[in-house]
């Protein structure tokens, strides 16, 4: 496919690409594209790109969305099509080619009231439906006995490799490249008709070099493939290169560069000469050629450099797009030393075989003086940096040197400097190589160094040297979905030690292994700054980044992009349960089969997909063991995230145990939607307790669940309710809420939630006394809970909209602050300093068991909390925002057992008085508390094991 040249051809993409992100009618959209001004060569090529890209993507979501929508497309797409030339159409990717077609072709009925187009895309996303025909590979598709033949055959944009980088190393002065490669929807059973071939290719006329390579065994890509029921086992590769090829063709360009360089009457310069690396193989008939993309994190994103001759180096690097590159490189200029002199930081640069007496420097983008001082051998660059104006900096930047009349050279690290940090009061200025030892130069906060990497068994250990002031430090490990755990820095002078276990981290007074993810290091500053940990460079290459297993997970302590430490977590899982294809395999193989074996006589429960031992899925279980029901219990717990007291059986979410346990038990208990290939059986039991009275609009009352067609997560919901046996109500006001949202036609029992029966149990004093040891909250002092909901507009925002410190301030001392963000919201910074951060705290119930006052919006914790008779205070700072966007089922205003606050300063003060706040609510308390939990008496639970299991 053509790639568009030109800024005019690049701007308008840019414009298309932002008028789609915007959702902009249509109709706008069209006007830009089919828009004159580009000559015939950039008119196909932008045409090429906006076809298979951003109006492709539009032109899918608006065939989905009902005939209105498709009437629309037709009538524009259809004179825009007509121009496009026939060249640009043919390439494009198969699935794009037949839709196109047919809006040429077909009749607007067909189109706009059929299901043709629909019939296309759904089809497309299949990636495995490809059959050959002779020696040529065909799109599977429909309409294939309608539409010329040549329509459905794969070309070139649709044959694009999926490769994957996995290690790269020099093994006796041989560059050695391992990885795998294949094309999806083609299965590579065997070595048999399956050739591979790893091709670097340099500039224009050069002869490309072609690297020894061979196919191995890599089931990893079967595992990792996007795609069910594809077999990628032999798709693996090593492909080996000695530099010679690279020095020739380099020392053959550089000789053609100078001649052109004399005739114009310019010295020759020592140049760069790049090879892009591709893999050209051909398998099972197909033959594909692809740039090779894709570095496994860790050693792989960093690969080491092989000096062929002095100050020449081979490197493999990676461009920003993740492709892999060979450069042969000329050290031109390197760095040689460093002084910080008062306010002065002198770099001193050695220009080899080059005479020059003017020139300038460049640091990143800022060009200054530099002093160039011929010597023997070539040519001393003085470059003087301002201390004051480096330490307003917030980025690193790189060096070059610009001698008159030369290019640019970019400044390298040299063999005899070693990397320099200084220290400036409370900041450092550091002289360092990147991943191509170029110099960057940088101001930051003084950063924690890791210069040693050691597993003691089960235990991590990581030494380095942090020249900070003297103070107690922690180190912290954020996942991406904000989570957080800290470890203690044990100090001594510059050097400090962190010793952590991974498989067994503190949460709330329990040991739990860390979640599955990646996890970040970095430092919190007294002054609340956010200090980043980097890895040594001179450890780098000594760094242990295998697997270590301990309980059934695995974990890597890696150097990520180049020196930024990541500590990786995951389950470890059999090789059959790996990925799509082992999903596939479970859910369309082996759970059917497992649905036509005999019941047991078994219980299931699932909280939040096995997330928590939770809510009323706990209750009901605590109260069978309580009864003595020796029947058996399985818990599905997913990523190792609790262990449930008592004789049940665990079984890990998502594994063949979990899928023949929903197959083969009578019981099963969930708050939730269960997983989206479980049917129930006739002959099962699914009691859906579900997580709370709704205060806001859910299933079927949300805005988009209406619209016409419906959206795919109506078809999951209806699927899904069609299975339940029993769900639960907290009231006679709740059942037809419930019933209408799910469009659920089966028992209710109105039972009251088992969840709630703690707050109203006669040990409820000794039972939030031992909530309170486990947060850490001292006896005596008042406990305030902040639990809001989450936005639906706003889900990535971690902002605490209540200003704790304030509320910390004028409650004082005698007062505790409890944070619950939503787990659907983005986790919240919360200052330890000022309040508990309780958002991973596993069960809601304790927590409101041990809150004196509950401060919430729109959650459903404001019917729970009523049993307790305790205050609440409502923050409603977007009321009407949150009413027109989402939807209550209750007017809050009229309603609602507390003051509607909508300001910081409104919530402390009915906190400073909430004796008085409750007094003047206490009737509408009590009306509340009669209309929406009735059956909270602390014997809820009781009835539904009566009902379902005795």
């Amino acid at each position: 496919m053509a790639t568009p040249t030109g800024d005019v051809v690049a701007e308008r993409l840019r414009v298309v690409q932002d008028l789609c992100d915007r959702g902009e009618p249509l109709d706008v959209i069209m006007r830009t594209v089919r828009s004159a001004g580009l000559p015939p060569d950039e008119r196909r090529a932008f045409d090429a790109e906006v076809l298979s890209g951003s109006l492709g993507q539009r032109f899918d979501q608006a065939a989905k969305r009902g005939a209105a929508r498709r009437r629309e497309l037709v009538t524009l797409f259809r004179p825009y099509l007509a121009e496009v030339d026939q060249g640009v159409k043919r390439d494009l990717p198969v699935a794009r080619r037949l839709a196109y077609h047919l809006v040429e072709h077909r009749s607007d009925d067909e189109l706009i009231d059929g299901d043709a187009l629909t019939k296309v895309i759904a089809a497309a996303a299949e990636p495995s439906k490809r059959i050959r025909k002779g020696l040529r590979w065909y799109a599977d598709l429909p309409f294939a006995d309608e539409l010329p033949h040549d329509l459905y055959r794969l070309r070139r944009s649709d044959l694009v490799p999926v490769t994957q980088i996995d290690d790269i190393v020099w093994e006796n002065g041989r560059l050695r490249v391992d990885g795998y490669a294949y094309l999806a929807g083609l299965s590579v059973r065997s070595r048999r008709f399956n050739r591979a071939t790893v091709v670097l290719r340099g500039p224009r006329w050069l002869p490309p070099v072609r690297m020894r390579t061979r196919r191995t065994l890599a089931p990893e890509a079967t595992h990792a493939a996007r795609e069910p029921g594809c077999n990628y086992d032999w798709s693996g590769f090593t492909a080996t290169l000695s530099p010679w090829p690279l020095r020739w063709r380099s020392s053959l360009r550089a000789a053609v560069s100078a001649v052109r360089r004399k005739m114009r009457h310019r010295p020759a310069v020592q140049d760069t000469t790049t090879w892009r690396a591709e893999i050209v193989f051909w398998s099972r008939g197909a033959r594909a050629t692809g740039l090779l993309r894709g570095a496994s994190l860790g050693r792989t994103e960093r690969p080491a450099g092989l000096r062929v001759k002095p100050r020449w180096w081979v490197r493999p690097v990676w461009t920003s797009d993740r492709a892999l590159q060979v450069v042969l490189q000329p050290n031109r200029a390197e760095l040689t030393g460093v002084k910080l002199d008062g306010e002065r930081l002198e770099l001193t640069v050695f220009l080899a075989g080059r005479t020059c007496t003017k020139g300038h420097a460049r640091l990143g983008g800022h060009r200054m003086h530099a002093d160039f001082q011929p010597v023997e051998g070539g040519t001393n660059v003085l470059v003087t940096l301002a201390v004051p104006a480096l330490l307003q900096e917030k980025d690193g930047r790189r060096l070059w040197v610009e001698p008159k009349g030369d290019p640019a050279a970019s400044v390298m690290l040299g063999d005899a400097l070693e990397e320099t940090r200084a220290q400036v009061g409370d900041r450092e200025i550091t002289v360092l190589g990147d991943r191509r030892d170029r110099v960057v130069v940088s101001a930051h906060r003084i950063r924690p160094v890791i210069t040693s990497v050691s597993w003691d068994g089960p235990v991590l250990e990581l030494r380095g040297e942090y020249p900070d002031a003297e103070g107690a430090r922690r180190m912290s490990l954020r996942h991406r979905s904000g989570l957080m755990y800290h470890a203690d820095m044990a100090r001594s002078g510059d050097a400090f030690t962190v010793r952590l276990k991974p498989s067994e981290m503190e949460r709330f007074g329990e040991l739990v292994p860390m979640p599955s993810g990646t996890w970040n290091l970095s430092v919190r500053h007294p002054t609340g700054e956010i200090v980043p940990v980097r890895v040594s460079h001179a450890a780098l290459p000594s760094l242990d980044e295998s697997r270590h297993s301990f309980a059934g997970r695995g974990y890597r302590f890696v150097s990520t992009r180049f020196d930024v430490p990541v500590l990786m977590a995951e389950e470890s899982r059999p090789a059959d349960e790996k990925g799509v294809a082992g999903t596939h395999v479970l859910r369309r193989v082996f759970y059917p089969a497992q649905r036509g074996e005999p019941l047991n006589d078994a219980t299931v429960y699932v909280v939040n997909d096995g997330r928590h031992y939770a809510d009323s899925v706990r209750a009901i279980y605590e109260e069978r063991l309580r009864r003595g029901d020796d029947r058996e219990h399985i818990w599905i717990v997913k990523d190792g995230a609790f262990v449930p007291p008592g004789p049940a059986t665990v079984v890990r979410a998502g594994s063949r145990e979990h899928h023949a346990a929903l197959a083969r038990s009578r019981h099963i208990v969930t708050n939730s939607f269960l997983p989206a290939w479980f049917r129930a059986r006739e002959d099962q039991v699914v009691v859906q307790v579900w997580h709370g009275t709704p205060a806001k609009r859910i299933g079927n009352d949300l805005p988009h669940m209406s619209r016409d067609p419906r959206p795919p997560v109506w078809y999951r919901q209806a699927a899904e309710v069609r299975g339940w046996d029993v769900l639960l109500s907290q009231s006679p006001w709740a059942t037809p809420v419930l019933r209408e949202a799910f469009g659920y036609k089966g028992e209710v029992l109105e039972s009251g939630l088992p969840r709630n029966d703690v707050l109203s149990s006669p040990d409820r004093e000794e039972l939030a006394a031992a909530v309170r040891r486990r947060l850490g909250l001292i006896e005596g002092k008042k406990v305030v809970l902040y639990a809001p909901t989450w936005r639906d507009y706003d889900r990535k925002n971690s902002t605490i909209k209540l200003d704790l410190s304030l509320a910390r301030a004028e409650l004082g001392a005698d007062h505790e602050l409890l944070v619950r963000a939503h787990p659907m919201q983005a986790m919240p910074l919360v200052p330890g300093e000022v309040a508990h951060d309780v958002t991973t705290y596993p069960d809601m119930s304790d927590l409101l068991l041990v809150a004196d006052v509950l401060v919430t919006d729109y959650s459903s914790s404001m019917f729970d909390f009523v049993a307790t008779g305790r205050p609440i205070v409502f923050f409603t700072y977007d009321l009407e925002k949150y009413s027109s966007r989402r939807g209550l089922y209750l007017d809050l205003a009229s309603q609602a057992p507390g003051p509607l606050l909508s300001k910081s300063g409104e919530v402390v003060e009915a906190l400073r008085s909430i004796d008085t706040v409750a007094a003047a609510h206490a009737d509408r308390y009590e009306a509340f508390r009669a209309t929406y939990a009735p059956r909270d008496d602390g014997k809820a639970t009781a009835r539904v094991v009566d009902h379902v299991f005795s």
